[in-house]
């Protein structure tokens, strides 16, 4: 791109993006556009959905994280008190989805000030806070009356994060929203993914559906990656984990009711 339309560009994306003391628009779809972010038709239906539970099985760079960092924004600037927790196993992907959210916040000129402001937690003057966290159960079993959970990499938290953070939406009646790419077939994201309860809403979206990735690109991948990663990094399969000897076909195959276990049966 020349550096005349760099400018334009940067020109554009101004006047669609409200400064210091101007109002920040309440809808959430337009609140991304007003910070240059135009959504993919499933990524409006998210930023209009109401559910309590949300699944996005989705593709690397499909902008999950970019549409989870503006949902956790938007509710600290529209809910006054609020609390949004953002999970992910390590503290790089948690601080990764963080500075989404601050760049976010310092695009809109901070409209809402911060009293406090850390590397992984925002303190804001009406209250709401966002807080960024390792996954670990013993990082996350203070906080209570959680408005918006995001757990990143999702099929990557250990399932006793999860089974720790779900009582945090008891009394709040909080939002949960798990994202990720495959990663194996176990785990609670593959549970719940293939569970049939109808309390997750989900979003399925392969590299297929991102115009942003071109053909050519997933072609050049396609080649250079064994066939099982490219369909879970790109396809959102879910795979055998690479250091798995057993798949999870032969394990299932291997059970029967019909023979009692040797151990953990009843007395």
């Amino acid at each position: 791109m020349s550096t005349v339309s760099l400018r334009r560009e940067v020109e554009r994306l101004r006047e669609h993006r409200p400064g210091r003391g101007q109002a920040v628009p309440e809808d959430r779809l337009e609140f991304a556009r007003a910070l240059g972010v135009e959504p993919d038709p499933w990524q409006a239906r998210l930023l209009r959905s109401t559910a309590d539970k949300v699944l996005l099985n989705c593709s690397r760079q499909s902008r999950k994280s970019t549409m989870a960092a503006l949902l956790a924004l938007h509710k600290a600037l529209y809910t006054p008190g609020s609390l949004a927790l953002i999970l992910a196993p390590a503290e790089r992907q948690a601080k990764e989805l963080f500075s989404k959210v601050t760049r976010f916040y310092g695009d809109l000129g901070h409209p809402v000030p911060a009293e406090s402001y850390r590397k992984l937690g925002v303190h804001l003057t009406n209250g709401s806070r966002i807080e960024a966290l390792p996954g670990t159960e013993k990082t996350i079993r203070g906080f209570s009356g959680v408005d918006l959970l995001i757990v990143d990499e999702a099929s990557r938290v250990e399932d006793e994060l999860y089974f720790a953070v779900r009582p945090m939406l008891a009394i709040s009646g909080g939002r949960l929203m798990m994202l990720s790419t495959p990663y194996g077939k176990r785990g609670v994201f593959y549970d719940e993914w293939h569970s049939r309860t109808s309390e997750w809403e989900r979003y399925e979206v392969p590299a297929s559906n991102c115009s942003r990735i071109s053909d050519a690109f997933l072609e050049e991948e396609r080649a250079a990656l064994p066939s099982w990663v490219y369909r879970q990094e790109y396809e959102c399969s879910f795979e055998e984990t690479e250091d798995q000897v057993f798949t999870t076909e032969m394990v299932d195959a291997a059970v029967s009711a019909e023979v009692k276990p040797l151990f953990g049966g009843a007395a």
